[in-house]
């Protein structure tokens, strides 16, 4: 049950008897003191010049016709004309007692859309490192909270296979194994980039060899495909490795790479210089974008063919939207980059747009986020300036993660340990990230990130294991209570409140792209259920049978709530830390 879309549907059907015109705004927000209710209906203010009368009088009006008889207990008039909800403790105690009785926590699935989420997107000639977590992470969270939601998800790792720098590399490649085989040439994949950059930046005669073998790769020569499919596949494996320790849900079926749209460029340049879109201009093919144009009304440049006839991101982007919407059928595509990339997505999708290489129903949704700082306020480098490679990174999350935990008192054994570490190691790089708004920079800070305290993930994985220890000690299965929830206690009705907003997070993660927003629920959740526990004694001798069990209920819900947001954000929870 989505409380906040009862509400709406009945505020709007309110707003029509009091003779609002069509599509008249609904704003309904949840409070933020208790003494203010549960919700806040601010219609009324908007209304009064429309309807020429004062707003508390509006307000009046809408409270006696909105039909809210055993959902909210009061509704009263504040200020100059909000208009408070108090829902009804035994209403919202029958909402958690079916909750508690579903699989899916109440939760009901959406009507299917087909959705393409374009992330992770690693580029080949390299292994991947930090700059690629945000877009794995991020991505991964949306189209699990996608599919949990009922829609089918169509996953595209966009990986960069193709282009000038693999000529590059197939140059240095074919020279390093006249005597090795590919698996040594390769067996550091950032040195044997590095060393190829290098002789294209500086040995006479190697960038042309480069050249000529983007030509080769470009026109199918058998040779030159064999050697890319080998360095792709290597590439690939060292990706499978990170996605593994990250728990991420790609796999190799999942690849889109760009050579995958090779055959289609040149009918994509075909269309736009037929209907007039794309002109030559110093040799290139080139689309004017008027509607971006600058100040002094010098419309944008979108490149579509260079000069020498080959392609490049904008071709191969258009040839991608063109699959999705019309072969995939997406309803929406999602593609997650940096915000660097803004202004390229939003040419892409004027110049799709007018080509007809999208469907009118498809929205094209660019979902931009910001970068990971190191302490210094720069972008995350190592102490000596290189680029921070992934795995490297998560294999120091879980050694300072086991560190931290074989400092704490437990009894866990050795491999219980290494157990426990990787998952707070992992869990902890992940949420701190996916905590953050993606839209903005971030500070990577290891203690604050590992900390049992706050919101981090640890503190959300320790607030499991807490409620799964009062199971233990209650010598109570929790699948199988089936007391029915009573609200006595203050702290008893605002747990149930957080519980039953659950799903309002999910459905702003879905709409928004913003993972944050379900990280920043489990931490308020975890926070009122420690509040709770303190003020609520459940295993205490002298506590009623029927309030125990119904505050056992109140922590069961608690837990598989906390077990399916950290789920759905791709993080794992334990028994016991």
């Amino acid at each position: 049950m989505n409380i906040y879309e009862l509400l709406l549907d009945k505020f709007k059907h309110a707003l029509t008897k009091v003779g609002a015109p069509e599509g008249a705004q609904a704003p309904l927000t949840r409070s933020t003191r208790p003494e203010f209710g549960d919700y806040q209906f601010n219609g009324a203010m908007a209304l009064a010049k429309v309807l020429g009368q004062k707003p508390r009088d509006i307000a009046e009006k809408i409270i006696e016709a909105v039909e809210l008889d055993g959902i909210a207990s009061k509704l009263e008039v504040a200020g100059p004309g909000f208009i408070n909800i108090h829902l009804c403790s035994q209403w919202l105690a029958a909402q958690l007692d079916s909750a508690a009785q579903d699989p899916r926590l109440g939760i009901e699935k959406e009507a299917a859309n087909t959705v393409v989420v374009d992330y992770s997107s690693p580029n080949l000639a390299k292994e991947m490192h930090v700059g690629h977590l945000r877009t794995t992470i991020i991505g991964d969270a949306v189209v699990r909270i996608l599919e949990f939601m009922g829609h089918k998800v169509i996953r595209q790792n966009h990986m960069g296979d193709w282009g000038t720098q693999f000529g590059m590399l197939l140059a240095h490649f074919s020279d390093q194994l006249q005597e090795q085989v590919a698996e040594t040439a390769l067996s550091d994949l950032e040195d044997f980039y590095r060393a190829a950059k290098v002789r294209f930046d500086e040995e006479q005669g190697f960038a042309d060899r480069a050249r000529d073998y983007v030509v080769k790769l470009q026109g199918g020569d058998s040779q030159c495909l064999k050697l890319w499919q080998q360095f792709v596949d290597i590439s690939i494996a060292h990706s499978e490795e990170v996605y593994q320790k990250l728990n991420v849900t790609l796999k190799r079926e999942d690849i889109m790479g760009e050579s995958a749209y090779n055959a289609r460029l040149p009918g994509i340049v075909s269309a736009l210089k037929e209907q007039g879109l794309a002109v030559e201009d110093q040799g290139a093919q080139v689309v004017f974008i008027r509607e971006l144009a600058d100040k002094e009304g010098n419309p944008a440049v979108y490149i579509v063919q260079k000069s020498g006839g080959g392609y490049l991101y904008s071709t191969t982007d258009l040839a991608a939207m063109q699959y999705r919407s019309f072969e995939l059928g997406a309803d929406r595509i999602l593609i997650l980059t940096d915000a660097r990339q803004a202004l390229h997505f939003k040419q892409t999708e004027i110049v799709g747009r007018k080509a007809g290489f999208i469907r009118e129903q498809t929205s094209y949704e660019h979902c931009p986020f910001g970068m990971m700082l190191g302490s210094d306020g720069k972008p995350f480098k190592t102490r000596t300036g290189g680029t921070v490679k992934l795995a490297e990174l998560l294999d120091e999350a879980v050694e300072r993660a086991s560190a931290l935990i074989a400092a704490r008192d437990s009894d866990l054994s050795a491999d219980e340990v290494n157990q426990v570490a990787q998952k707070v190691g992992i869990g902890a790089v992940k949420y701190a990230d996916l905590s953050k708004n993606r839209t903005t920079d971030y500070m990577f800070s290891w203690d604050s990130m590992l900390a049992f305290e706050g919101n981090t993930a640890p503190y959300l994985q320790y607030a499991y294991t807490r409620v799964q220890s009062i199971f233990r000690k209650a010598g109570v299965d929790a699948a199988g209570l089936t007391a029915k929830i009573q609200l006595l206690e203050p702290q008893e009705r605002a747990l149930a409140l957080q519980l039953s907003q659950f799903v309002e997070a999910i459905v702003q993660v879905e709409r928004d792209a913003t993972p944050h927003v379900l990280c920043a629920y489990l931490y308020d959740l975890a926070s009122q259920f420690m509040s709770f526990y303190e003020a609520c004694p459940i295993l205490k001798d002298g506590v009623e049978e029927d309030v125990r069990n119904s505050r056992l209920q109140l922590a069961g819900l608690t837990a598989r709530t906390l077990h399916t947001g950290l789920n759905l954000l791709g993080i794992d929870t334990l028994e016991k830390m």
